[in-house]
């Protein structure tokens, strides 16, 4: 009884969290349906909830684009429809050599996945359902446009929370970060070749979550562009989208930092003493960052605690002899850069921020 009761839970969390995508994908299906009938005066506009639908979907992104790649597909696909079917007649293969050439006319026009599907779909249906002659190909693309257009009109009216997949995502690639930073810490620390090489191999299946963040970005951004009762939102979603690309580069070089650990613990160069304690300090100003960032704070306390382990980055502190070790050095410092770009800092003033690596001892 308490699996189902679990599993039923999982359930509900799930809907839960696409309950607004899909109360937006039926109210402009209503809508649309509504405009296009009592407005625009067609008298069965299937082709407007249809489009309302796509251009909406339950996963967010690119709908301003959606609108323009649906619109096109259907006048391709009717196109191709009305001039083929007029004279070769309905059948099945007919309707296959429609589909194709559909297809291949939008992928010619060097257009997305979304016109060349709609392409095809548009043909099928002239081919069956609407065969020409009967009027009306200009009442469909009308109905594309609605449909697009209410779809628009319901993100503006109910949007999303732009920050919600933000902030989410971001914990995931800021965590991934944290611990991978903690993890060849403690790898150097103990001399633990074995733990590298999980830090490393756990680094280089991050990409996707960089990829995610960025998406969420895309998808806020336009929400909060289109949406008035979010546009309070965007200084807070634009400090999200000043971390994307340096921290991005960050576990870049913390992969490069891992991989050159691991080389030099294989062949057993000493690293310095005081590096793992510094790669744990970038890992708690990281986490100092995701906690500003969550709370809609300017990063203060991160730059401020990012700028304090970089100032331990010097030659005399992590100086090194091997070859691995250096390029794990020089890695450290690319690291502090891309923190500081994290937190609002231009290239240039981050690197100012750390300690010339020219200093004589004294």
């Amino acid at each position: 009884m308490g699996a189902v009761r679990d599993e039923l839970a999982r359930r509900l969390k799930r809907w839960r969290s696409t309950a607004l995508p899909i109360v937006q994908a039926a109210l402009g299906a209503g809508l649309a349906w509504l405009v296009a009938t009592d407005l625009v005066g067609h008298a069965r506009p299937f082709f407007a909830p249809i489009a309302a639908v796509v251009c909406l979907g339950v996963s967010l992104g690119q709908r301003l684009r959606r609108v323009v790649e649906l619109v096109v597909g259907v006048v391709v696909g009717i196109g191709v429809g009305d001039l083929l079917i007029s004279r070769i007649g309905s059948g099945p293969w007919q309707i296959a050599l429609v589909v194709a050439l559909a297809m291949s006319a939008a992928v010619l026009l060097d257009s997305g996945a979304v016109i060349a599907l709609q392409s095809a779909s548009s043909a099928v249906l002239v081919a069956t359902l609407l065969p020409p002659g009967g009027g009306g190909e200009l009442d469909r693309m009308v109905d594309a446009l609605v449909g697009g257009l209410v779809g628009l009109v319901v993100t503006a009216l109910l949007p999303a929370n732009p920050l919600t997949v933000a902030q989410r995502q971001a914990k995931v690639v800021l965590g991934e970060l944290t611990t991978a930073l903690r993890g060849v810490a403690t790898a150097i620390a103990e001399n633990d070749s074995v733990q590298a090489a999980g830090v490393l191999a756990r680094l280089r299946d991050s990409q996707e979550a960089i990829d995610e963040f960025r998406s969420a970005l895309q998808t806020g951004g336009e929400i909060a562009a289109i949406a008035p009762i979010r546009w309070r939102r965007r200084d807070e979603l634009k400090r999200y989208a000043t971390t994307a690309v340096p921290v991005d580069f960050a576990l870049r070089n913390t992969r490069v930092l891992t991989r050159r650990a691991l080389t030099a613990l294989h062949d057993g160069e000493r690293m310095p003493d005081a590096l793992p304690e510094l790669l744990r300090s970038y890992a708690d100003a990281v986490d100092v960052l995701r906690t500003e960032l969550g709370r809609g704070q300017e990063p203060r306390q991160a730059r401020a605690a990012i700028r304090d382990a970089a100032a331990a980055a010097t030659p005399q502190r992590l100086g090194g002899d091997g070859f691995s070790t250096r390029v794990v050095l020089a890695q450290v410092r690319s690291v502090a850069v891309d923190l500081l770009q994290a937190t609002g800092l231009t290239r240039a003033e981050a690197a100012q921020a750390l300690p010339p690596v020219n200093r004589k001892a004294s």
